[in-house]
């Protein structure tokens, strides 16, 4: 056995040999991360170099809001009746005049019957062929012709009893009577004329309540007012309606009504008739076309804004009533300012920055940016006019100090 004197000098042996090569170990590690730095320094970034350009920018106006169906309407049932058949039901698309809903139609063809035969009764009084809609002489009535002859009958009756009186051949009495019937016999005559006056002024009324009965009849058929789709359906088969009672909302989807709040600052920028580009989220990678249609006169005091409506082609039906939307309307003032591809712009958590050429090294810098298009972006500040900055080559990423190589 080692003697205590003896252990202690080898624990001590094996700590500094062990030592020694921790430090060895180390070293070669720092020479290695040394190595490959200096490897990526020697490394190009393969970059385009792009001056900041000065140039003349088209304002545009930006604002959010949402969308409106172009028309909206709750169709309602026009006649009293059971619901024999729904036709449709919420999400279909329906054209003008497509049934909706059919109501029974047994008692409006029972009042449809009735009101014809009222008015062929009324034809056959005044003796109205099917050739015409009306007599053309009072006189020419059955009704009036048969007074005229009682008239007639009368008078000539009247006339030999005159003749018969004053040859005193006849009593006083009975020449009263025949008086008294010739004044009757005229009395009908001018009652049959007012009676057959009466029917021809009541036959137009008599025709307005066979037309109206065959309206009826055609409303128990409910259609659709105009080209749509169905948002709600309130209406099931066997349900009696009543005049008025709701069965369907129909929307019309294509144009659809777009409104924005627009900033009062921006009031002498737009005007009806300017085009306008809407996003929504539902499609973020497409841009939606419409076109200004209205410009409210008046300004809300408490937002400081007016709202304008453009009405948005949607020929594919893709966007719905209601969606959040995100409009550009490219205005008619032009002003001055610096621009640069988008591809030259970096965003990280919430600065947006550029790399400047300095020489054969890139600068990190810092900028504010303004309108921004899909190939280009305004700097507000940041750089200047001139300023060459780097477009890096696909797959080349850009850091603060890269050594780079410049293509074209």
């Amino acid at each position: 056995m080692l003697s205590y004197s003896a252990r202690t000098k080898f624990l001590i042996g094996t700590f500094v040999v062990a030592t020694l090569f921790t430090i060895s170990a180390c070293s070669s590690n720092s020479v290695a991360d040394k190595r490959a730095d200096s490897e990526a320094r020697d490394e190009h970034v393969q970059v385009h170099a792009i001056p900041v350009k000065l140039q003349e920018l088209r304002r545009n106006v930006e604002s959010v809001g949402s969308l409106f169906a172009l028309e909206e309407v709750t169709v309602s049932s026009e006649v009293d009746g059971k619901v024999d058949e729904v036709l449709v039901d919420v999400g279909d698309r329906v054209e003008r005049g497509q049934p909706l809903v059919n109501v029974s139609t047994i008692e409006l063809k029972l009042a449809l019957d009735q009101q014809r035969a009222l008015y062929q009764q009324a034809r056959a009084r005044l003796g109205i062929t099917e050739e015409s809609d009306d007599i053309k002489n009072v006189p020419d009535a059955a009704e009036v012709k048969k007074a005229a002859a009682d008239l007639k009958e009368a008078e000539e009756a009247y006339k030999r009893s005159e003749q018969l009186l004053e040859k005193r051949l006849i009593p006083r009495q009975d020449f009263d009577q025949i008086d008294a019937r010739v004044h009757s016999a005229r009395a009908a005559y001018d009652l049959a004329v007012q009676s057959v006056q009466n029917l021809r002024a009541q036959l137009p009324q008599y025709n307005a309540s066979v037309e109206l009965a065959e309206k009826k009849l055609r409303d128990a058929v409910i259609r659709a007012p105009f080209k749509g789709q169905v948002k709600e359906r309130v209406v099931s088969p066997g349900q009696y309606l009543k005049v008025q009672t709701p069965v369907m909302v129909i929307v019309s989807m294509d144009p659809l009504r777009v409104r924005l709040k627009i900033p009062e600052t921006m009031a002498g920028l737009i005007q009806i008739g300017d085009r306008l580009l809407v996003t929504v989220d539902a499609y973020p990678n497409r841009a939606f076309s419409g076109k200004l249609s209205r410009i409210n006169p008046s300004v809300d005091p408490q937002s400081r804004t007016f709202e304008v409506e453009a009405l948005l082609e949607n020929l594919e039906g893709l966007l719905k009533p209601g969606f959040f939307v995100k409009a550009r309307i490219p205005s008619r003032k032009l002003d001055p300012g610096m621009v640069v591809p988008q591809d030259a712009l970096q965003y990280s958590y919430g600065i947006y920055k550029v790399f400047l050429i300095q020489g054969d090294v890139l600068k990190e810098q810092e900028v504010k940016v303004g309108d921004l298009s899909a190939e280009q972006v305004e700097i507000v500040s940041g750089v200047k006019a001139g300023d060459m900055i780097a477009v890096p080559v696909k797959g080349q990423v850009l850091k603060d100090e890269a050594r780079i190589k410049l293509v074209d």
